[in-house]
């Protein structure tokens, strides 16, 4: 994931920690930490989450630098925010974004929200995705 704020990154590991998810968690402030990881790394991951208001880059800039890249292709792109944005949904989609998540404010919502995105089957989902299921929010 890549997000600036502490109280985000703790909300993602609580989570992480609750569901008991077989993933692993690495936590970047930034696009440009997050694209160094990820063009070093052997084993590309299935999912990076970005918050729409990064840092430094924008989240546009962010989704365009990983699609541009071969081997990071496939990796499925959850974007978040805690604010509806339709400005924010559509062009992260037209990005490349595979899944927009409007993060609710209160943690039970947000823990059903990140089991449902961590177990899908994002093999078969990516295929067919389009602005119908691009939205996920409780």
């Amino acid at each position: 994931m890549a997000d600036e704020h502490k109280d985000v990154q703790f909300s993602f590991k609580k989570v992480f920690k609750e569901i008991r998810v077989k993933h692993e968690l690495n936590v970047f402030k930034d696009c440009h930490q997050l694209m160094a990881y990820l063009m070093e790394t052997k084993v590309v991951p299935h999912l990076v989450f970005l918050d729409v208001n990064m840092p430094e880059r924008s989240v546009l800039q962010c989704i365009k630098e990983i699609r541009a890249v071969k081997k990071l292709q496939n990796l499925v792109i959850a974007i978040y925010n805690t604010l509806s944005n339709n400005d924010d949904e559509e062009n992260t989609f037209i990005a490349g974004a595979n899944i927009y998540i409007k993060k609710p404010a209160s943690f039970t919502a947000f823990k059903k929200i990140m089991e449902e995105v961590l177990s899908l089957s994002w093999l078969y989902t990516t295929d067919g995705f389009n602005r119908d299921n691009f939205i996920l929010s409780y």
